[in-house]
């Protein structure tokens, strides 16, 4: 018998604070109209704060809250990191070695949970792990068509253009890409997401209008049909 397949992405970003948490959250709503077992899956998450005597991470606890079903803390986030800095910081300062082949475990004991695993990596593409592997690393091991987030600011076409080539490099497919208007004050946000659209070869899964309190339960996101 053929191992059963679940749908899953990995997504990632321009940078920082693009939106990926707000992104990863509304495809898991989007997953769950036509999937009735979907979870998020934070990987490497820092930056904890104390909720009722646990650590705990805000990307990791607005997945969980999107999720449509429950899984073990350990495989949806098998990185807990106390600081918010850079991953190989984080991880140098509490001790720990980031493991991509115990997170690829871990995704793949999610996907035989679930019916779609949503994967968000951390900060951008090329985020530090440790000294010697990055985000990149662990996206070319997990083998995952990847969603790009664009943080729409100055800047970002030359960010973007980057990530796309090191998502081509590590024979990763784009699946697909959301324009998220981070910054209001922005000149020719049209113009650029424009010229995105005849760069990136992917489709345009959303176009996220600037919000001062962002819900992805109220976002429209498109799906790959083979997601549907």
């Amino acid at each position: 018998m053929a191992e059963r397949r679940a749908i899953s992405c990995f997504v990632t970003g321009t940078d920082t604070g693009v939106g990926k948490t707000l992104v990863s959250a509304a495809l898991i709503h989007a997953l769950a109209r036509h999937h009735a077992r979907v979870v998020g899956m934070k990987p490497v998450a820092a930056g904890t704060t104390l909720i009722q005597g646990v650590e705990a991470n805000d990307d990791v606890l607005a997945l969980r809250a999107a999720s449509t079903c429950g899984v073990p803390p350990a495989l949806d986030n098998p990185v807990l990191l106390p600081d918010p800095v850079s991953p190989h910081i984080a991880a140098a300062r509490a001790g720990l070695r980031i493991d991509i082949a115990h997170i690829v475990a871990c995704h793949r004991q999610l996907a035989q949970l679930a019916d779609a695993v949503v994967v968000e990596g951390a900060g951008g593409f090329l985020v530090p792990l440790s000294a010697t592997e990055t985000g990149a690393d662990l996206a070319q091991q997990l083998g995952l068509p990847v969603v790009l987030v664009v943080g729409l600011r100055l800047g970002c076409l030359n960010h973007t253009l980057l990530t796309l080539e090191a998502i081509r490099a590590r024979g990763l497919a784009l699946a697909g890409w959301v324009a998220n208007h981070i910054d209001p004050a922005m000149l020719a946000q049209d113009d650029n997401i424009d010229f995105l659209q005849q760069r990136l070869g992917a489709p345009l899964l959303a176009n996220i209008a600037h919000q001062s309190t962002p819900d992805a339960r109220t976002l429209t996101l498109g799906l790959p049909p083979a997601w549907q």
